[in-house]
């Protein structure tokens, strides 16, 4: 497994690299990308952290496990590398912004990069997984990981929107300050999920709680 952090992703997350778990982790992902296809490759398992430095963070939005489709996952939560077909929960994501955010064009590609590099740090609970098998890495302790991290974000930082989408990623509310933070919730962005996603507005509500804490606003449009 390739960790290509910064010195300061490193330095943030030593205590967990240096944890039993985390070794026991770090053994069973590189086991199973010897013996199996695993998604994304490996130099991209950490690549939420890669492009999102640790002081530039501003919106969280929490995925399951990455796309197990061929070409699919690039390491950032619902996103796929340009020239891939955006599956039906990024689809769905770019109908409510073009609803919510005056002037967004919905774009031809579905690689989110862009957001992550102004500090939208799109963070699955599990990073890895088998090539058609989703959830099939979920027993390798990558949620003690990402929890931590959340965790860290929380105590760490102040005004951060947390963008949580269906039951799972529900369940993180109790790891984050909502007193320091904005925490946002509504049904996951899947047609098969139950609830209502369109009509959120969580990116204009992410952007108007930025300004009011001075601090600049993404600019969701990918085009």
């Amino acid at each position: 497994m390739i960790k290509s952090l910064s010195p300061e992703w490193n330095d943030l997350l030593k205590s967990e690299f240096d944890k039993p778990y985390y070794q026991l982790l770090s053994s069973s992902v590189n086991e199973a990308y010897k013996s199996s296809v695993v998604y994304p490759p490996a130099k991209l398992v950490f690549n939420a952290l890669a492009l999102c430095p640790f002081e530039k963070i501003k919106v969280v939005i929490i995925g399951q496990d990455p796309y197990h489709g061929a070409g699919q996952a690039n390491g950032l939560s619902f996103s796929v590398n340009d020239g891939v077909r955006k599956p039906p929960s990024l689809q769905n994501i770019f109908k409510e912004l073009a609803t919510d955010i005056p002037g967004f064009k919905i774009p031809e590609s579905g690689n989110l990069e862009p957001w992550a590099k102004q500090g939208v740090l799109m963070l699955n609970a599990v990073l890895t997984v088998r090539e058609a098998s989703p959830g099939s890495h979920k027993s390798f302790g990558w949620e003690f990981f990402t929890d931590a991290l959340i965790r860290l974000i929380s105590e760490n930082k102040e005004h951060v929107v947390f963008m949580l989408w269906g039951a799972f990623a529900i369940s993180k509310t109790n790891l984050i300050d909502s007193q320091k933070h904005l925490v946002l919730t509504a049904a996951h962005p899947s047609p098969l999920a139950r609830g209502a996603f369109f009509g959120s507005k969580h990116f204009s509500k992410a952007n108007n709680y930025l300004i009011e804490n001075d601090l600049d606003p993404i600019n969701w449009n990918l085009t």
